[in-house]
């Protein structure tokens, strides 16, 4: 089990990247999380689950939301235990 925190930049605020995210996490039923605005204009999303799921949502995220990224930032966490779900956090 893996956990990564993607802080994704470029026009990623009002383009429903947030919902994106949680649709496609629903196709990956082992990738737990959350995704979030930030502050500064970027989102930030944190998923947990097997290598291959969590590479597989990230993949998808970058193949349907490409025209609105100019960068992303990819950081290992460790995992978080019982986490279900994926959340749109405010």
């Amino acid at each position: 089990m893996i956990r990564v925190e993607v802080v994704y930049r470029g026009r990623v605020q009002g383009v429903g990247f947030r919902a994106t995210a949680r649709e496609l996490a629903g196709e990956f039923p082992g990738v737990s999380g959350w995704v979030r605005n930030q502050r500064d204009g970027s989102v930030t999303l944190n998923a947990q689950g097997s290598r291959a799921d969590v590479t597989g949502l990230l993949d998808a995220i970058r193949a349907r939301m490409a025209r609105y990224l100019t960068g992303e930032h990819t950081t290992e966490l460790p995992a978080v235990p019982g986490e279900v779900g994926f959340d749109i956090r405010r």
